[in-house]
C-alpha cells in the first residue's frame, strides 16, 4: 500500500496530476506544465501570426495596391469572369464547398471523434492537432477581415454578397488548416505506397478551393494567397507545439515524484528495452511508456520498433545481446510470441504492455487493458515465472505460444480475421465473432491424439484448441482449468453435431467458470459436443491438411502437430497477488 501526502492522490505526480495543495489543505488544480508551455507557444506565435498578416493586409491596400502584380489582380478577375461556362461553374460550385464552414465544421469534428474514439490507443495529440490548427486560423481571419477594409472584386460574383473583408480568403484559409492538416496527420500516421499520394491528394484540395473562389469573383488573387498563408502558418504554429515535442499528450515526470511505494518491484540495473509494434503504439503512446518507466527508476530505455518481417523475436534477442536488464513488449499476442521466443529460458523479464486486438496473455494474468496502467501494474509486481507451450509438425518449425494455439475452425476464424485489417482496427475483438459466423460452416476434421504416451484417442472435431490460459475475447472461457504456472496445457476438442449439439456447446461454454471443476472431463460415449483434456506432451494426426494458427497468427496448413509444456520458460513482472 503506498502513503500519499495529505491533500495529494497516492501515485500521482504533483504538476502531471494536476494537483497542488492549497493552504488549507485543499487541492487545487493546477496545468501540467508541457501543456503550459506549448499554450504559451501557441499564444505567442499567434500575436506575431495576426500581426504579419494584418501588415501585409494594410501594405496591399495602401502602399503597394499600386504596384505590380497588385495592379494587374483586376484584369486576372475580369478573365476569369470572361472564361466562366456552365461546366466549369458547376465544378466551381463543388471545389468552393469543401471549404464552406459547415463543411469545414463536419470534417474536423468526424476526423477529431475518429481519432478519439476508433483506435485502441486515442489519438488525443493529433485530434487536437487538428482542432486547434482550424480554430486558430479562424480566429486569425476575423482579426484580419476586421483590421483590413478590402473590397471585393468588380467583377459579377457568383456567390451571395459576405459581410466579412475580401482579405483574407476564409473558404481558403479554412480549407488550408483542414486538408492540409490531414495530409500532416496521412504523412505521420499512414504507412507504405499511399501515404504520399493520399497527402498530396489532400493538400491540392485548398488549391481548388482557391482557384474556384477566383473563378466565382469572390476575391482577389492576393487574397487567395493570403488565406493559403493564414492557413499554413496555423498549421505550422500547432503543429510544432503539439506534434513536434509531445508535450501536451506526455508531460515530463516532476522531479519531485515520490519513490516507488514499498513493496514495488524495485528498479531493475541495467538497461531497459521497449520493444513495440508501430501499428498499435503511436509517438504519444511511446512517451507515455517512457514517463512510467522513468517514474520507476528505468532511467533512458530503448525504443525498439517491430517490423513486419521481424515482429520482435530479433529486436529482443538484439536487446539481449546488448545487456537488457528488462524488456517491455507493446504490442498484441504476436509480438509477445515473438518476443517470448527470445526470451524463453533467460531470467531476463517481460513487462507485458497490451496493445493488440486480443491480448490473450494479459487478460488471463489479470493486467490492466490501459497500457500506461498495464504497465506501471507490472513494475510495481513482482517477477513471477510462466509457463510456455512449445508446437511442431510438418512445415511447421518448432516454436513457442504464450496463450493458445490450434488447428481448425479457430485457426481458420483468425486467418479470415487478420486477413482485414482495416475491420480489427475498427471494430476490434468483435471482428473475431464476426468471422466465426463465416467459418461455421467448415467440415469437420478426423484427428488422432497421444496425450503422453497414452492409448490413442479417435475423434472427429470442429475444432482442437490448446492453452496455457482459459480465457478468450467477450469473457468466454474456452478452457476452464488451464493455469498459466502449473506446467501443464490443457486441450479442448469441440465437435457440435447439429443445432441441438450447438446449443449444448455453447452452454458449457457460457457458463460462468465452465463446466470443468477439475481436470480431463469429458464424455467418450456419444460424442460429447464439449471434451476437455490435460497433458504434458500431446501428439495430433489430422486425416487431412488443416489451418493452424499460434497465439492468433495463422501458420501454414498442415496434418501433424506436436505440442508440449515448458514449466517456467518465462520471466515476468505480474501484479502482486491480492490475499
Amino acid at each position: 500500500m503506498s502513503t500519499a501526502a495529505p491533500g495529494r492522490p497516492a501515485g500521482l505526480s504533483g504538476e502531471g496530476a494536476g494537483g497542488g495543495t492549497g493552504a488549507a489543505g485543499v487541492v487545487r488544480p493546477r496545468m501540467p506544465r508541457g501543456i503550459g508551455r506549448s499554450i504559451r507557444s501557441i499564444g505567442a506565435l499567434t500575436v506575431c501570426q495576426t500581426a504579419l498578416m494584418v501588415g501585409l493586409g494594410l501594405l496591399i491596400t495602401g502602399p503597394a495596391r499600386h504596384l505590380w502584380p497588385l495592379a494587374a489582380e483586376d484584369r486576372v478577375d475580369e478573365s476569369l469572369a470572361r472564361a466562366r461556362t456552365a461546366t466549369l461553374t458547376t465544378l466551381s460550385s463543388i471545389a468552393s464547398e469543401a471549404g464552406n464552414t459547415m463543411t469545414v465544421i463536419a470534417v474536423t469534428l468526424a476526423t477529431c471523434l475518429g481519432l478519439i474514439l476508433v483506435p485502441r490507443l486515442p489519438m488525443w495529440r493529433q485530434a487536437s492537432f487538428l482542432a486547434l490548427a482550424v480554430a486558430l486560423q479562424s480566429a486569425v481571419f476575423l482579426v484580419i477581415t476586421t483590421a483590413v477594409d478590402r473590397h471585393r472584386p468588380e467583377v459579377h460574383r457568383l456567390d451571395g454578397s459576405l459581410p466579412t473583408s475580401s482579405y483574407t480568403s476564409g473558404h481558403t484559409g479554412a480549407a488550408t488548416a483542414v486538408w492540409g492538416g490531414l495530409a500532416v496527420l496521412a504523412l505521420t500516421r499512414l504507412r507504405g505506397p499511399w501515404r504520399t499520394a493520399a497527402a498530396c491528394l489532400l493538400c491540392a484540395v485548398p488549391l481548388l478551393v482557391g482557384l474556384a473562389r477566383l473563378y466565382r469573383g469572390m476575391h482577389h488573387p492576393t487574397d487567395v494567397v493570403g488565406g493559403l498563408v493564414n492557413g499554413s502558418l496555423s498549421l505550422l504554429i500547432v503543429g510544432r507545439a503539439l506534434l513536434a515535442d509531445g508535450r501536451v499528450s506526455a508531460p515530463p515526470a516532476d522531479p519531485t515524484e515520490p519513490a516507488p511505494a514499498a513493496g514495488a518491484a524495485l528498479p531493475i540495473p541495467g538497461s531497459t528495452a521497449v520493444i513495440f509494434n508501430p501499428t498499435v503504439t503511436d509517438r504519444a503512446g511511446r512517451e507515455t511508456l517512457r514517463r512510467v518507466l522513468e517514474q520507476h527508476g528505468h532511467r533512458a530505455p530503448v525504443f525498439v520498433e517491430t517490423t513486419a518481417d521481424d515482429p520482435g523475436g530479433g529486436q529482443t534477442a538484439g536487446a539481449l545481446r546488448d545487456g537488457a536488464t528488462l524488456v517491455v513488449v507493446c504490442g498484441g499476442d504476436g509480438t509477445l510470441r515473438a518476443a517470448a521466443e527470445a526470451l524463453a529460458g533467460s531470467d531476463v523479464p517481460l513487462a507485458l504492455v497490451p496493445c493488440g486486438t486480443g491480448n490473450l496473455l494479459a487478460r488471463n494474468l489479470g493486467l490492466p487493458s490501459a497500457p500506461a496502467d498495464a504497465l506501471d501494474a507490472a513494475l510495481r509486481g513482482t517477477t513471477r515465472r510462466v509457463d510456455l507451450g512449445r508446437i511442431e509438425g510438418d512445415g511447421l518449425a518448432p516454436a513457442h505460444f504464450a496463450a493458445m494455439a490450434g488447428a481448425g475452425l479457430d485457426a481458420a476464424t483468425m486467418r479470415r480475421a487478420n486477413a482485414n485489417d482495416r475491420a480489427k482496427s475498427l471494430l476490434g475483438w468483435p471482428t473475431y465473432a464476426l468471422a466465426v459466423l463465416r467459418e461455421l460452416r467448415g467440415p469437420r476434421m478426423g484427428v488422432t491424439i497421444r496425450l503422453d504416451g497414452a492409448p490413442a484417442l479417435r475423434r472427429t472435431a470442429r475444432m482442437v484448441l490448446v492453452g496455457n490460459v482459459g480465457s478468450v475475447q467477450g469473457g468466454v472461457t474456452l478452457l476452464p482449468a488451464a493455469r498459466p504456472d502449473d506446467g501443464r496445457l490443457d486441450l479442448l476438442i469441440l465437435d457440435p453435431r447439429g443445432i441441438a449439439g450447438w446449443l449444448r456447446a455453447l452452454r458449457t461454454l457460457l457458463r460462468p467458470g465452465g463446466t470443468a471443476s477439475g481436470r480431463d472431463r469429458h464424455e467418450d460415449a456419444g460424442g460429447a459436443p464439449v471434451e476437455f483434456r490435460t497433458f504434458r506432451r500431446a501428439e495430433f494426426a489430422f486425416d487431412a491438411p488443416q489451418p493452424r494458427e499460434l497465439d492468433g497468427d495463422p501458420v501454414a496448413c498442415g496434418r501433424r502437430l506436436t505440442v508440449e509444456a515448458v514449466p517456467g520458460a518465462l520471466t515476468m513482472l505480474l501484479p502482486t497477488r491480492e490475499k
